[in-house]
């Protein structure tokens, strides 16, 4: 057993303190810009600067170790990012990658990489989501829902767009957008920084919820605009907006199709991403930048949904539309329409384009992700497929590549330029106390991907052990990868005297667009099974695990999970610790939901049969609730309904509820004993103890 694994998790933020990330690479190829903490357990991330030629490594800025006083901007920012360090957190660069703005404390820094020099610019605070023009001469930022500009002398600080009221904003996404689409962005650069395309956001039709601290009843509740499922949406519309203040509204349907999935201005005109309210339809328009009229470049439709694929569209060098289509049961690249990877390979994010070389991520195999490039001439071809996952990021030729195995511990960064030999952008991220020894199967008829981990020396045939299922398991979150970080807490509960298991089921990412969607209208009853189905088939492998003493926990859609393993399977399961768990389906966001069960005014049945308040009464396994107060994403309204309804039902259960803290629990303390506490409690409820196994 490793005591020390849970303060180390916890103090190293799950080990990515220390790890270099949010890699710019400058058009010459010639400099990489990237955001690293000091050492593998501080919280405070600094902004760097490599040089390629020279292999060396500079820090442009540290902000110390000053205390932030963040803004509920940017607070929500780094949530909806699960942005876990301090510091620099998010910067960006004008084109050239000679300037990069960020906010710190709600004040805008702007840094000269060539000097290197910091300076304060005197802007209206609190200052958000910063970003220079590309010609670095101006930087437009968002302070009190307004979108202002002010000048990279310091000069000319003005709004150019004011919210209307209270309800408005301009230049953030709103919820659905960076939540559950992955847009993170509320306005977008002209190439020649003439002018923006901004989206004003009015959240007037929003359903109002309220978050309050039962531990302070003097602090009034905060007031959330949460958008349920079936419920109104924020009014989205784009706007090109001039650095005079004049301004044009973008004409599309916005009636029927609501949702703004993605920007991309890298060309004369802006490309927008729409997709009507079902889902099922997404169209790409090119827009007038004087007009604001639109035209169609692409429109894809499917009976499920059309899924939303990070990094499109995008247009190569000479102007060709970037973008990914489900043909052949795969996610394909396409250039200007034409498939340009083979069936069977599966494009998981279009990183970047670098002239017409196109920089993807994909997978042949689901636990493993390669980085690849797509050019005229050479074809899709691997770049990095060595066993494990990878992503990357490329510009002038230079491609840096972020590698994860099983065969080493955390994150190695490569930069690779005109095929010399790879030089190394340092990590220093701590290692883990202890080592994942990973057993990755594919299990039962699905194959199901599963990793399976003993405690450290077990030796087969020694003794029976209780086996602990450790999923997420559901759409978005792959936890059965080719890498060794995805495991220290499975290991740690592992060398506690578990036989633990991780399975990706059906709807997990990796496997194919048919696979995704077999959960459509029901998000319990396969995802469900095929837990179910992993547990046996890794029994069959290997008779040490007693199925007779079963535990199952998880976050979130893992939470879901657990929490519905014991109430529909409790001859299987025995006993559950459910963190964040979505309870009641129509209490989360339209967009995601709604994705995979439809409008529940139009689908009942489908809210119901993946909810779990109905399955209360049959609840007779020790069941953990896990909840943090403050989470705006899963409320804590989840666990107390389910709670209300087991106690309804005279059914004894254990609540943890965890004031103070999000959907990510960042709270050091909080996030190391929430570890220990689950531990015990399996433990208990197991029938075993860690310091005397059987």
């Amino acid at each position: 057993m490793t005591p020390d694994l849970p303060r180390q998790h916890a103090r190293t933020r799950r080990f990515s303190l220390g790890v270099p990330r949010s890699f710019t690479v400058s058009p010459d190829g010639r400099r990489v810009v990237f955001l690293r903490s000091r050492h593998g357990s501080d919280p405070i991330t600094g902004l760097w600067e490599f040089d390629v030629t020279a292999g060396a490594e500079r820090l442009i800025t540290d902000p110390g170790d000053a205390a932030e006083d963040l803004s509920p901007e940017e607070a929500t920012r780094r949530e909806r990012a699960r942005e876990q360090s301090t510091g620099v957190t998010a910067y960006a660069t004008d084109r050239a990658v000679t300037r990069a703005a960020y906010a710190l404390s709600g004040r805008l820094w702007l840094a000269d990489l060539a000097a290197p020099r910091v300076t304060e610019l005197p802007a209206t605070g609190p200052v958000a989501a910063p970003r220079p023009d590309p010609l670095g001469s101006t930087v437009a930022y968002v302070s009190g829902g307004a979108l202002r500009v002010i000048g990279a002398d310091g000069s000319g600080d003005r709004a150019l767009a004011t919210p209307e009221g209270p309800e408005v904003t301009y230049g953030l996404p709103e919820h659905v957008a960076a939540e559950s689409m992955g847009r993170d962005r509320g306005f977008w650069w002209a190439p020649d920084g003439s002018r923006l395309l901004v989206a004003r956001v009015d959240t007037a039709p929003v359903r109002r919820w309220y978050i309050a601290n039962p531990a302070d009843p003097a602090e009034p509740p905060a007031e959330i605009a949460y958008p349920a499922a079936g419920t109104r949406n924020a009014d989205v519309s784009l706007w090109i907006v001039g650095l005079d203040g004049g301004r044009v509204a973008v004409d599309w349907d916005r009636a029927a199709f609501e949702y703004v999935t993605a920007v991309c201005w890298s060309g004369p005109e802006p490309l927008i991403a729409v997709q009507s309210r079902d889902q099922k339809t997404m169209r790409v328009l090119a827009v007038d930048p004087l007009t604001g009229t639109t035209r169609p470049r692409r429109e894809d439709t499917d009976p499920y949904w059309v899924q939303i694929v990070p990094g499109v569209p995008a247009l190569t060098g000479d102007g060709r539309l970037v973008w990914t289509a489900d043909l052949d049961d795969s996610r394909r690249l396409l250039v200007d329409d034409v498939p340009v990877t083979p069936p069977g390979l599966q494009v998981r994010e279009v990183l970047g384009v670098d002239g017409e070389t196109v920089l993807f991520t994909a997978s042949a195999e689901p636990t493993e992700i390669g980085l690849w490039t797509y050019a005229p001439g050479a074809g899709a071809v691997p770049f990095a497929d060595a066993p494990g996952v990878h992503h990357g990021h490329r510009a002038g030729g230079t491609t840096v590549v972020v590698a994860q195995s099983l065969h080493h511990d955390g994150v190695r960064v490569t930069v690779h330029r005109d095929g010399r030999p790879a030089s190394s952008i340092t990590s220093r991220a701590e290692r883990p106390v202890l080592t994942p020894k990973v057993e990755l199967l594919r299990a039962g008829e699905r194959e199901l991907r599963t990793a399976v981990l003993f405690p450290t020396g077990h030796i087969p045939g020694s003794r029976r052990l209780p086996v602990l299922m450790d999923p997420y398991g559901g759409p978005a979150g792959q936890r059965v990868l080719a890498a060794r970080n995805q495991y220290p807490v499975s290991q740690w509960f592992a060398d506690r005297g578990f036989a633990v298991v991780v399975a990706d089921g059906r709807g997990t990412p990796g496997r194919g667009p048919a696979w995704e969607r077999e959960i459509y209208g029901d998000r319990a009853a396969l995802a469900l099974t095929d837990q179910v189905d992993a547990l046996r088939a890794a029994a069959a492998r290997h008779p040490d695990l007693d199925l007779s003493r079963v535990g199952i926990r998880g976050w979130s859609f893992g939470g879901f999970l657990a929490a519905l393993a014991v109430l529909r399977e409790p001859d299987v399961f025995h006993a559950a610790v459910a963190g964040a768990p979505v309870t009641d389906q129509r209490l989360y966001d339209t967009h995601w939901n709604e994705r995979f069960l439809g409008h529940p005014d139009e689908n009942p049945g489908a809210y119901d049969r993946s909810s779990l308040l109905a399955d209360a009464e049959h609840l007779r396994r020790p069941l953990m609730l896990i909840h943090g107060l403050a989470d705006d994403n899963v409320f804590a309204a989840h666990t107390l309904r389910l709670s209300s309804a087991l106690t309804a039902a005279g059914r004894p259960h254990t609540v943890l509820p965890l004031p103070n803290a999000t959907h990510m629990t960042p709270q050091e303390e909080i996030a190391e004993n929430v570890l220990l506490l689950q531990a015990e409690f399996l433990e208990r409820a197991l029938g075993t103890d860690a310091r005397h196994p059987d």
